[in-house]
Protein backbone atom coordinates (compact mmCIF):
# COMPACT_ATOMS: atom_id res chain seq x y z
CA UNK A 1 0.00 0.00 0.00
CA UNK A 2 2.76 2.85 0.76
CA UNK A 3 4.46 1.90 -2.50
CA UNK A 4 1.07 2.73 -4.28
CA UNK A 5 1.33 5.23 -2.55
CA UNK A 6 4.93 6.54 -3.08
CA UNK A 7 3.81 6.19 -6.61
CA UNK A 8 1.16 8.68 -7.17
CA UNK A 9 1.62 11.97 -9.18
CA UNK A 10 3.28 14.76 -7.39
CA UNK A 11 1.49 16.84 -5.45
CA UNK A 12 1.05 18.71 -1.77
CA UNK A 13 -2.19 18.08 -0.08
CA UNK A 14 -0.88 20.49 2.75
CA UNK A 15 -0.30 23.39 0.11
CA UNK A 16 -3.25 23.00 -2.03
CA UNK A 17 -5.47 23.13 1.36
CA UNK A 18 -3.40 26.25 2.57
CA UNK A 19 -4.18 28.47 -0.26
CA UNK A 20 -7.95 27.40 -0.50
CA UNK A 21 -7.73 27.97 3.12
CA UNK A 22 -6.33 31.49 2.91
CA UNK A 23 -8.79 32.78 0.19
CA UNK A 24 -11.68 32.03 2.48
CA UNK A 25 -10.23 34.14 5.69
CA UNK A 26 -8.42 36.43 3.34
CA UNK A 27 -10.36 37.84 0.93
CA UNK A 28 -7.37 40.30 -0.05
CA UNK A 29 -4.88 37.66 -1.27
CA UNK A 30 -7.29 36.15 -3.70
CA UNK A 31 -6.32 38.59 -6.60
CA UNK A 32 -2.28 37.09 -5.87
CA UNK A 33 -3.50 33.62 -6.26
CA UNK A 34 -5.80 34.24 -9.18
CA UNK A 35 -2.40 35.33 -11.13
CA UNK A 36 -0.52 32.10 -10.47
CA UNK A 37 -2.92 29.32 -9.95
CA UNK A 38 -5.33 27.76 -12.75
CA UNK A 39 -7.85 24.78 -11.46
CA UNK A 40 -5.96 22.56 -12.91
CA UNK A 41 -3.15 23.13 -11.41
CA UNK A 42 -5.09 21.38 -7.55
CA UNK A 43 -4.84 17.47 -7.89
CA UNK A 44 -7.21 16.73 -5.91
CA UNK A 45 -10.80 16.79 -7.38
CA UNK A 46 -12.86 18.20 -4.38
CA UNK A 47 -9.87 20.79 -4.14
CA UNK A 48 -9.96 22.17 -7.37
CA UNK A 49 -14.10 22.31 -7.68
CA UNK A 50 -13.64 24.58 -4.71
CA UNK A 51 -11.05 26.60 -6.47
CA UNK A 52 -12.92 26.89 -9.65
CA UNK A 53 -16.02 27.95 -7.43
CA UNK A 54 -14.09 30.63 -6.21
CA UNK A 55 -12.42 31.93 -9.02
CA UNK A 56 -16.17 31.91 -10.72
CA UNK A 57 -17.02 34.23 -7.31
CA UNK A 58 -13.83 36.31 -7.76
CA UNK A 59 -14.61 37.37 -12.00
CA UNK A 60 -18.48 38.28 -10.62
CA UNK A 61 -17.11 40.35 -8.01
CA UNK A 62 -18.86 38.40 -5.01
CA UNK A 63 -18.20 38.44 -1.67
CA UNK A 64 -16.24 35.20 -1.15
CA UNK A 65 -15.85 33.39 2.58
CA UNK A 66 -16.75 30.20 3.77
CA UNK A 67 -20.66 29.98 3.75
CA UNK A 68 -20.52 32.64 1.06
CA UNK A 69 -18.61 29.42 -0.98
CA UNK A 70 -20.93 26.39 0.63
CA UNK A 71 -23.73 28.55 -1.04
CA UNK A 72 -22.53 28.77 -4.69
CA UNK A 73 -21.53 25.01 -4.38
CA UNK A 74 -24.52 24.28 -3.68
CA UNK A 75 -25.72 26.49 -6.49
CA UNK A 76 -23.52 25.04 -8.89
CA UNK A 77 -24.10 21.31 -8.32
CA UNK A 78 -21.00 20.21 -6.33
CA UNK A 79 -21.59 20.42 -2.81
CA UNK A 80 -21.88 17.23 -0.84
CA UNK A 81 -23.89 18.01 2.22
CA UNK A 82 -21.69 15.09 3.98
CA UNK A 83 -18.34 16.65 3.38
CA UNK A 84 -18.40 19.82 1.53
CA UNK A 85 -19.27 22.22 5.10
CA UNK A 86 -16.79 20.12 7.12
CA UNK A 87 -13.97 20.43 4.83
CA UNK A 88 -14.45 23.89 3.95
CA UNK A 89 -14.38 24.27 7.85
CA UNK A 90 -11.65 22.25 8.03
CA UNK A 91 -9.21 24.41 5.67
CA UNK A 92 -10.23 27.43 7.71
CA UNK A 93 -9.06 26.22 11.20
CA UNK A 94 -5.99 24.55 9.14
CA UNK A 95 -4.21 28.17 7.82
CA UNK A 96 -3.55 30.10 11.01
CA UNK A 97 -2.57 33.28 8.80
CA UNK A 98 -2.81 33.68 4.48
CA UNK A 99 0.49 35.99 4.98
CA UNK A 100 2.34 33.11 3.55
CA UNK A 101 -0.57 32.41 0.54
CA UNK A 102 2.20 33.34 -2.45
CA UNK A 103 4.88 30.83 -0.69
CA UNK A 104 1.98 27.93 -0.81
CA UNK A 105 0.49 28.98 -4.27
CA UNK A 106 4.21 28.39 -5.16
CA UNK A 107 4.41 24.99 -4.12
CA UNK A 108 0.65 24.03 -5.61
CA UNK A 109 2.28 25.33 -9.04
CA UNK A 110 5.29 23.66 -9.01
CA UNK A 111 3.78 20.33 -8.07
CA UNK A 112 1.27 21.00 -11.21
CA UNK A 113 4.58 21.53 -13.51
CA UNK A 114 6.15 18.06 -11.98
CA UNK A 115 2.33 16.12 -13.00
CA UNK A 116 2.62 18.00 -16.40
CA UNK A 117 6.12 17.00 -17.60
CA UNK A 118 5.87 13.41 -16.31
CA UNK A 119 2.59 13.45 -19.02
CA UNK A 120 4.54 14.80 -21.61
CA UNK A 121 7.56 12.14 -20.92
CA UNK A 122 4.92 9.43 -21.40
CA UNK A 123 2.75 10.83 -24.29
CA UNK A 124 6.22 11.18 -25.76
CA UNK A 125 8.35 7.49 -24.85
CA UNK A 126 4.45 6.92 -26.22
CA UNK A 127 5.47 8.19 -29.57
CA UNK A 128 8.53 6.33 -29.93
CA UNK A 129 7.39 3.13 -28.98
CA UNK A 130 4.39 3.36 -31.64
CA UNK A 131 6.73 4.47 -33.75
CA UNK A 132 4.19 7.03 -35.73
CA UNK A 133 7.04 9.19 -37.07
CA UNK A 134 10.46 9.95 -37.93
CA UNK A 135 12.95 10.81 -35.23
CA UNK A 136 12.07 14.95 -36.86
CA UNK A 137 8.83 14.88 -36.22
CA UNK A 138 8.68 13.36 -33.00
CA UNK A 139 11.25 15.71 -31.85
CA UNK A 140 9.08 18.72 -33.26
CA UNK A 141 5.94 17.50 -31.28
CA UNK A 142 8.38 16.89 -28.14
CA UNK A 143 9.32 20.59 -28.62
CA UNK A 144 6.03 21.87 -28.57
CA UNK A 145 4.82 19.82 -25.48
CA UNK A 146 7.68 21.31 -23.53
CA UNK A 147 7.28 24.41 -24.50
CA UNK A 148 3.25 24.40 -23.84
CA UNK A 149 4.27 22.88 -20.39
CA UNK A 150 6.58 26.06 -19.72
CA UNK A 151 4.03 28.35 -20.38
CA UNK A 152 1.96 26.74 -17.92
CA UNK A 153 -0.79 25.17 -20.16
CA UNK A 154 -1.46 22.01 -21.58
CA UNK A 155 -1.75 21.88 -24.87
CA UNK A 156 -4.48 19.41 -24.87
CA UNK A 157 -6.82 20.96 -22.16
CA UNK A 158 -10.09 22.69 -23.38
CA UNK A 159 -10.33 26.01 -21.00
CA UNK A 160 -13.71 27.09 -19.36
CA UNK A 161 -15.16 30.25 -20.48
CA UNK A 162 -14.71 31.94 -17.45
CA UNK A 163 -10.99 31.48 -17.47
CA UNK A 164 -11.03 33.36 -20.64
CA UNK A 165 -12.95 36.06 -19.99
CA UNK A 166 -11.12 37.23 -17.04
CA UNK A 167 -7.67 37.54 -19.41
CA UNK A 168 -10.41 39.62 -21.77
CA UNK A 169 -12.36 41.62 -19.12
CA UNK A 170 -8.77 42.38 -17.97
CA UNK A 171 -7.80 43.47 -20.88
CA UNK A 172 -10.20 45.63 -21.58
CA UNK A 173 -10.30 47.21 -18.54
CA UNK A 174 -6.65 48.28 -19.04
CA UNK A 175 -7.38 50.15 -22.71
CA UNK A 176 -10.77 51.79 -20.93
CA UNK A 177 -8.38 53.15 -18.11
CA UNK A 178 -5.90 54.39 -20.76
CA UNK A 179 -9.29 56.37 -22.01
CA UNK A 180 -8.65 54.30 -25.81
CA UNK A 181 -5.47 55.79 -26.67
CA UNK A 182 -3.04 52.88 -26.21
CA UNK A 183 -2.86 50.37 -29.15
CA UNK A 184 -4.34 46.72 -28.46
CA UNK A 185 -1.11 45.12 -29.96
CA UNK A 186 2.84 46.46 -30.64
CA UNK A 187 3.02 49.98 -32.17
CA UNK A 188 4.73 49.33 -35.85
CA UNK A 189 6.39 53.30 -35.68
CA UNK A 190 3.55 54.18 -38.32
CA UNK A 191 1.08 56.01 -36.93
CA UNK A 192 -0.91 55.92 -39.60
CA UNK A 193 -0.68 52.33 -40.37
CA UNK A 194 -1.01 51.56 -36.45
CA UNK A 195 -4.73 53.41 -36.80
CA UNK A 196 -5.39 51.33 -39.63
CA UNK A 197 -4.53 48.07 -38.05
CA UNK A 198 -4.67 48.67 -34.29
CA UNK A 199 -1.29 47.58 -34.10
CA UNK A 200 0.44 44.30 -34.36
CA UNK A 201 -2.08 41.79 -32.27
CA UNK A 202 -0.62 38.63 -30.71
CA UNK A 203 -0.95 35.60 -32.53
CA UNK A 204 -1.66 37.26 -35.73
CA UNK A 205 -0.44 36.12 -39.00
CA UNK A 206 0.23 40.02 -40.77
CA UNK A 207 1.07 39.22 -44.25
CA UNK A 208 3.48 42.11 -46.00
CA UNK A 209 3.49 41.72 -50.20
CA UNK A 210 4.84 43.80 -53.27
CA UNK A 211 6.76 43.56 -56.28
CA UNK A 212 10.36 43.44 -55.90
CA UNK A 213 12.05 47.32 -55.71
CA UNK A 214 8.84 48.15 -53.66
CA UNK A 215 10.55 48.16 -49.83
CA UNK A 216 9.05 45.08 -48.31
CA UNK A 217 12.40 44.69 -46.30
CA UNK A 218 12.69 47.91 -45.55
CA UNK A 219 9.39 48.29 -44.12
CA UNK A 220 9.90 44.81 -42.10
CA UNK A 221 13.23 46.40 -40.67
CA UNK A 222 11.44 49.46 -39.65
CA UNK A 223 8.95 47.72 -37.90
CA UNK A 224 11.56 45.45 -36.18
CA UNK A 225 13.75 48.26 -35.22
CA UNK A 226 10.03 49.82 -33.49
CA UNK A 227 8.83 47.40 -31.75
CA UNK A 228 12.67 46.37 -30.35
CA UNK A 229 12.88 50.30 -28.91
CA UNK A 230 9.36 50.93 -28.08
CA UNK A 231 8.44 47.40 -26.28
CA UNK A 232 12.09 46.23 -24.72
CA UNK A 233 10.91 42.87 -26.50
CA UNK A 234 13.17 40.68 -28.50
CA UNK A 235 12.79 40.40 -32.21
CA UNK A 236 13.27 37.67 -33.99
CA UNK A 237 14.12 38.25 -37.73
CA UNK A 238 14.67 35.12 -40.18
CA UNK A 239 16.14 36.48 -43.67
CA UNK A 240 16.34 34.07 -46.01
CA UNK A 241 17.49 36.31 -49.00
CA UNK A 242 20.19 38.81 -47.36
CA UNK A 243 23.06 38.27 -45.40
CA UNK A 244 22.90 39.46 -41.74
CA UNK A 245 25.36 42.51 -42.33
CA UNK A 246 22.89 43.41 -45.39
CA UNK A 247 19.85 43.94 -42.89
CA UNK A 248 22.28 45.30 -40.53
CA UNK A 249 23.66 48.10 -42.53
CA UNK A 250 20.16 49.03 -43.99
CA UNK A 251 19.06 49.09 -40.01
CA UNK A 252 22.27 51.28 -39.22
CA UNK A 253 21.60 53.33 -42.33
CA UNK A 254 17.57 53.71 -40.74
CA UNK A 255 18.99 54.43 -37.56
CA UNK A 256 21.63 56.40 -38.30
CA UNK A 257 20.05 58.86 -41.24
CA UNK A 258 23.26 58.25 -43.29
CA UNK A 259 22.55 57.15 -46.81
CA UNK A 260 22.86 53.11 -47.29
CA UNK A 261 25.01 53.97 -50.20
CA UNK A 262 27.82 55.79 -48.61
CA UNK A 263 27.79 53.01 -45.92
CA UNK A 264 27.61 50.57 -48.74
CA UNK A 265 30.95 52.19 -50.51
CA UNK A 266 32.20 53.44 -47.30
CA UNK A 267 32.61 56.95 -48.64
CA UNK A 268 31.81 58.67 -45.17
CA UNK A 269 32.23 61.87 -43.40
CA UNK A 270 32.98 62.95 -40.19
CA UNK A 271 29.65 63.80 -39.21
CA UNK A 272 28.96 60.10 -40.50
CA UNK A 273 30.99 58.38 -38.11
CA UNK A 274 29.22 60.84 -35.12
CA UNK A 275 25.85 59.46 -36.29
CA UNK A 276 26.99 56.16 -36.92
CA UNK A 277 28.26 55.83 -33.03
CA UNK A 278 24.94 57.26 -31.94
CA UNK A 279 23.12 54.49 -33.91
CA UNK A 280 25.10 51.51 -32.48
CA UNK A 281 24.62 52.33 -29.07
CA UNK A 282 21.12 52.51 -29.63
CA UNK A 283 21.10 49.65 -31.85
CA UNK A 284 23.62 47.81 -29.20
CA UNK A 285 20.61 48.27 -26.53
CA UNK A 286 17.59 46.33 -28.49
CA UNK A 287 17.19 42.77 -28.62
CA UNK A 288 16.99 41.83 -31.77
CA UNK A 289 18.16 38.50 -32.89
CA UNK A 290 18.98 37.87 -36.85
CA UNK A 291 19.24 33.94 -38.18
CA UNK A 292 20.55 34.47 -42.33
CA UNK A 293 20.73 30.22 -43.25
CA UNK A 294 18.54 30.35 -46.23
CA UNK A 295 17.58 26.71 -45.53
CA UNK A 296 15.52 27.10 -42.73
CA UNK A 297 12.01 25.52 -42.23
CA UNK A 298 8.71 26.62 -39.73
CA UNK A 299 9.35 23.99 -37.52
CA UNK A 300 12.84 25.39 -37.24
CA UNK A 301 12.17 29.10 -36.36
CA UNK A 302 9.51 27.69 -34.24
CA UNK A 303 12.03 25.89 -32.14
CA UNK A 304 14.69 28.87 -31.95
CA UNK A 305 11.67 30.93 -31.31
CA UNK A 306 10.50 29.15 -28.36
CA UNK A 307 13.79 29.47 -26.50
CA UNK A 308 13.58 33.39 -26.66
CA UNK A 309 13.23 34.91 -23.93
CA UNK A 310 10.72 37.74 -23.84
CA UNK A 311 9.58 37.19 -27.54
CA UNK A 312 7.69 40.27 -28.92
CA UNK A 313 7.75 39.63 -32.97
CA UNK A 314 8.93 37.17 -35.45
CA UNK A 315 9.85 38.87 -38.94
CA UNK A 316 10.24 36.39 -41.99
CA UNK A 317 11.46 37.56 -45.23
CA UNK A 318 9.73 36.32 -47.47
CA UNK A 319 7.68 33.23 -48.25
CA UNK A 320 8.27 31.76 -51.35
CA UNK A 321 11.65 31.06 -49.80
CA UNK A 322 11.05 29.23 -47.59
CA UNK A 323 11.07 25.19 -47.73
CA UNK A 324 8.64 22.78 -46.09
CA UNK A 325 9.60 20.50 -43.18
CA UNK A 326 12.60 18.51 -44.77
CA UNK A 327 13.41 20.82 -47.18
CA UNK A 328 12.07 18.91 -49.88
CA UNK A 329 11.24 21.55 -53.17
CA UNK A 330 8.44 22.08 -55.05
CA UNK A 331 6.97 23.12 -58.71
CA UNK A 332 4.08 23.70 -60.30
CA UNK A 333 0.95 22.64 -58.44
CA UNK A 334 3.26 21.07 -56.03
CA UNK A 335 4.73 24.50 -54.85
CA UNK A 336 1.67 25.98 -54.63
CA UNK A 337 0.10 22.75 -51.26
CA UNK A 338 4.02 23.59 -50.20
CA UNK A 339 2.88 27.44 -49.77
CA UNK A 340 -0.43 26.78 -48.27
CA UNK A 341 1.31 24.03 -45.76
CA UNK A 342 3.98 26.62 -45.06
CA UNK A 343 1.54 29.40 -44.52
CA UNK A 344 -0.89 27.34 -42.36
CA UNK A 345 1.94 26.26 -40.09
CA UNK A 346 2.93 30.03 -39.61
CA UNK A 347 -0.40 31.00 -38.73
CA UNK A 348 -0.41 27.96 -36.32
CA UNK A 349 2.88 29.35 -34.72
CA UNK A 350 1.80 32.87 -34.52
CA UNK A 351 -0.93 31.43 -31.92
CA UNK A 352 1.65 28.87 -30.39
CA UNK A 353 4.12 31.45 -29.50
CA UNK A 354 1.21 34.14 -28.48
CA UNK A 355 3.01 36.84 -30.20
CA UNK A 356 2.55 38.34 -34.05
CA UNK A 357 4.36 36.59 -36.66
CA UNK A 358 5.14 39.70 -40.27
CA UNK A 359 5.54 37.26 -43.29
CA UNK A 360 6.75 39.21 -46.29
CA UNK A 361 5.77 37.43 -49.47
CA UNK A 362 6.49 38.23 -53.32
CA UNK A 363 3.23 39.03 -55.98
CA UNK A 364 2.67 37.62 -59.30
CA UNK A 365 3.44 39.81 -62.31
CA UNK A 366 -0.66 40.42 -62.99
CA UNK A 367 -0.78 43.98 -61.26
CA UNK A 368 1.60 45.14 -63.63
CA UNK A 369 -0.87 43.70 -67.00
CA UNK A 370 -3.16 46.13 -66.14
CA UNK A 371 -3.87 49.94 -66.07
CA UNK A 372 -4.07 50.25 -62.21
CA UNK A 373 -0.83 48.55 -60.89
CA UNK A 374 -2.27 48.68 -57.29
CA UNK A 375 -2.36 45.12 -55.88
CA UNK A 376 -4.74 43.09 -55.17
CA UNK A 377 -5.29 40.05 -53.32
CA UNK A 378 -5.51 37.25 -56.48
CA UNK A 379 -1.95 39.10 -57.28
CA UNK A 380 -0.74 36.92 -54.35
CA UNK A 381 2.11 34.29 -55.44
CA UNK A 382 0.75 30.78 -55.00
CA UNK A 383 -2.42 32.54 -53.06
CA UNK A 384 -5.39 30.81 -51.59
CA UNK A 385 -4.40 29.46 -48.51
CA UNK A 386 -1.84 32.69 -48.12
CA UNK A 387 -5.04 35.04 -48.19
CA UNK A 388 -7.12 32.47 -45.75
CA UNK A 389 -4.43 32.05 -43.12
CA UNK A 390 -3.66 35.62 -42.51
CA UNK A 391 -4.90 37.64 -40.36
CA UNK A 392 -3.99 41.35 -42.50
CA UNK A 393 -2.90 41.37 -45.41
CA UNK A 394 -0.98 44.86 -46.06
CA UNK A 395 0.44 45.67 -49.34
CA UNK A 396 3.37 48.70 -50.43
CA UNK A 397 2.76 50.41 -53.93
CA UNK A 398 4.76 53.40 -55.12
CA UNK A 399 3.16 55.52 -58.07
CA UNK A 400 6.60 56.42 -58.89
CA UNK A 401 8.19 52.89 -59.41
CA UNK A 402 5.78 52.85 -62.73
CA UNK A 403 5.21 56.57 -63.49
CA UNK A 404 8.80 58.61 -63.23
CA UNK A 405 6.52 62.01 -64.14
CA UNK A 406 3.98 61.09 -60.94
CA UNK A 407 2.90 63.19 -58.77
CA UNK A 408 3.25 61.39 -55.24
CA UNK A 409 6.69 61.20 -55.49
CA UNK A 410 8.52 59.16 -52.71
CA UNK A 411 5.04 58.40 -51.42
CA UNK A 412 4.30 54.88 -50.38
CA UNK A 413 0.90 53.37 -50.18
CA UNK A 414 0.26 51.13 -47.48
CA UNK A 415 -2.97 49.30 -48.73
CA UNK A 416 -4.81 47.08 -45.82
CA UNK A 417 -6.43 44.89 -48.31
CA UNK A 418 -7.59 42.59 -45.63
CA UNK A 419 -8.22 43.12 -41.60
CA UNK A 420 -10.03 40.70 -39.60
CA UNK A 421 -9.86 43.64 -36.48
CA UNK A 422 -11.06 46.12 -38.70
CA UNK A 423 -11.73 47.96 -41.74
CA UNK A 424 -9.58 47.81 -45.58
CA UNK A 425 -8.26 50.48 -46.69
CA UNK A 426 -4.96 52.56 -47.43
CA UNK A 427 -2.55 55.07 -45.75
CA UNK A 428 -0.24 56.95 -47.40
CA UNK A 429 3.54 56.76 -46.33
CA UNK A 430 6.68 58.78 -46.78
CA UNK A 431 9.44 56.35 -48.42
CA UNK A 432 13.03 57.60 -47.84
CA UNK A 433 15.28 55.77 -50.62
CA UNK A 434 18.41 57.01 -49.38
CA UNK A 435 17.42 55.52 -45.85
CA UNK A 436 15.92 53.05 -47.18
CA UNK A 437 13.03 53.74 -44.62
CA UNK A 438 9.46 54.62 -44.08
CA UNK A 439 8.00 57.68 -42.40
CA UNK A 440 4.67 59.21 -41.52
CA UNK A 441 3.64 62.21 -43.91
CA UNK A 442 3.25 64.53 -41.08
CA UNK A 443 7.02 64.14 -40.40
CA UNK A 444 7.46 64.62 -44.48
CA UNK A 445 5.77 68.50 -43.75
CA UNK A 446 7.64 69.01 -40.73
CA UNK A 447 10.85 68.48 -42.94
CA UNK A 448 9.86 70.76 -45.60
Amino acid sequence: MDELLYRQMPHSLEAEQAVLGSMLIDANCIKDVMEKLRPEDFYLRQNREIFETIYSMFLYSKPIDGVTVAGEMERNGTYDENTTRNYLVQLMEVTPTSANVNEYADIVRDKALLRAIATVASDITGMVQDGTGGASAVLDAAEQKIYAVRRGRSAQNMEQISVVLQGVLDHLAELSAAGGKTLPGLSTGLSAVDDKINGLSKSDLILLAARPGMGKTSFALNVALNVAKASGKAVAVFSLEMSKEQLVTRVLSNEALVENGRLISGNLRESDWVKIAEAASTLSRTDIKIDDNPLLTVADMNAKCRRIENLGLVVIDYLQLMTSAGGKGYSGENRQQAVSDISRMLKIMAKELQVPVLCLSQLSRANEKRDDKRPMLSDLRESGAIEQDADIVLFLYRDDYYNEDSEKHNIAECIVAKNRHGETGKVELRWMPEYTTFGTLERRYEDE
